[in-house]
């Protein structure tokens, strides 16, 4: 079992916006099991959350941009790679502007304000989506394609190919993610000298200057254009160099272009939400294909999670029978509703129950074509909980545990004569005076036929 981290102390950095020009300080904060990645902004009232989830994406021109209840995140990709890099799974980002800090133009400084910050394990499993299959998309308007395979780690290649004499065909490729900070971190993002011009004339990149973007120039330089870039960059003279590179910047790598594509697609990936077990391959990857394959996978694998059926040994001795059920529930038949207790954590427990034809509802409940109550259902699950939360006192027969609210109940299968149900209750947040808020799934057949949100209180008996 891998531990889920964050980082062991807050810490801070200050820059400017790529595009706005802003300057802005942007500080990492240690965040609790199953945080994620999460923004606020620090700088606007209430200081509003947005979490690093590919569906808040709504523009991927020169940078992918988050928008969630009107409140933007500017360029995000080459922190959350930095995050990732350094093996995070949950960390709280704060920021006083939309823009995130450029730095140098790679994810360098963000690992190393990290590093300097401390890892440390939590108390919790991390959420890793193991691939199965090879899952792909493909942007038909530039032949963009990213797809995923089975892998037994995460692992990333790029290919790209900008049809142009300077810059050519390059690949790179991440064997490892202990890989990223010495392969990958440094390489700087990069544009070509016709995309600079349209950026100039559009008011962008008024935080850009020589020491934060590559710029490959892949045409004549006009007197015009040269003097425009002087007064953009503030320099006296500007020049090209012979591997066509505009002058102050040395390459880092040969094909350090290749390597930022892969460093995008690590941030743009982590928009997913959970670890990825698969390799990741993308041909001419860009943040629109990024991000549009981040949100199909996250579909899939919240489709998959919702439909997964734990399994169980159903034959091994059960950690509660009918009678220690008994001795701590106050229900009795026709009313009693489960068998057995699996498992119990103090953050789970798993129940079950044998429906039989002799079911005391199935008399009334169409005898015809006999079919559990989905409120039987929701009431079963609510007292597989109600186990839960009774363990947490030291005389729970003297307690009785009633509803506050059901939430969110979906039924999905029909539950017959002859099913196991398997009833699993997690808890969304910690049990605080005899509150328990949690997530009840049902099981049966190998399929989920019944997930509610339950909230109950227990209370002694007068």
């Amino acid at each position: 079992m891998v531990k889920q981290k964050t980082i062991k102390n807050e810490i801070s950095l200050t820059g400017v916006g790529l595009h706005t020009g802003k300057e802005v300080t942007m500080t990492f904060k240690p965040a609790p099991v199953n945080n994620g990645f999460t923004f606020v902004r620090v700088d606007l009232q209430g200081q509003p959350v947005i979490e690093a989830d590919a569906n808040y994406v709504v523009n991927t021109q020169r940078g992918t941009n988050l928008e969630k209840l009107g409140v933007k995140i500017q360029t995000p990709e080459h922190v959350l790679a930095a995050v990732v890099g350094c093996d995070l799974d949950n960390i709280i980002i704060e920021l006083n502007a939309s823009e995130l800090p450029i730095m140098d133009g790679s994810s360098k400084y963000f690992v190393e304000a990290i590093e300097k910050a401390g890892i440390e394990e939590q108390d919790a499993q991390r959420n890793v989506y193991v691939v199965k299959e090879v899952i792909s998309f493909t942007d038909e308007a530039t032949g963009s394609e990213i797809l995923v395979m089975p892998s037994d780690e995460y692992q990333v290649t790029t290919m790209v190919d900008f049809g142009t004499k300077v810059l050519g065909t390059q690949n790179a490729t991440l064997k490892s993610l202990s890989d990223f900070k010495s392969e990958i971190a440094s390489s700087r993002t990069f544009s070509f000298l016709h995309e600079l011009e349209s950026l100039l004339e559009h008011g962008l990149i008024k935080g850009g200057d020589l020491n934060n973007a590559i710029v490959y120039v892949d045409k004549e330089i006009s007197e015009s254009t040269m003097e425009n870039l002087k007064k953009a960059f503030g320099k006296d003279e500007i020049s090209v160099k012979p591997n066509g590179v505009l002058d102050n910047l040395t390459l880092h790598y040969p094909n350090e272009a290749a390597r930022h594509k892969l460093l995008d697609v690590i941030g743009d990936l982590s928009l997913i939400g959970v670890r990825i077990q698969g390799k990741i391959i993308a041909n001419k990857p860009g943040h629109f294909v990024n991000t549009q394959f981040a949100k199909k996978l996250a579909k899939i694998i919240k489709i998959e999670q919702r439909n997964h059926v734990p399994t169980y040994d159903l034959h091994q001795e059960p950690l509660m029978d009918i009678h220690k059920i008994m001795s701590m529930l106050p229900h009795r038949p026709p009313f009693l509703l489960i068998d057995r207790i699996i498992e119990m954590s103090d953050r789970h427990v798993v129940g079950l129950k044998n429906v039989t034809m002799n079911e005391n509802f199935f008399v009334g409940h169409f005898p015809e074509a006999p079919v559990m109550p989905g409120v039987l259902i929701v009431e079963a699950m609510a007292q597989t909980g109600g186990i839960l939360v009774l363990s947490t006192v030291p005389d729970p027969e003297n307690y009785l545990t009633y509803f506050m609210k059901i939430d969110n109940v979906k039924f999905k299968h029909k539950v017959l004569p002859g099913d196991t149900l398997i009833f699993k209750c997690e808890l969304i947040s910690p049990i605080r005076r005899g509150i328990c808020h949690m997530q009840a799934n049902a099981y049966a057949n190998g399929k989920l036929v019944t997930e509610a949100e339950l909230m109950a209180q227990i209370a002694r008996k007068q």
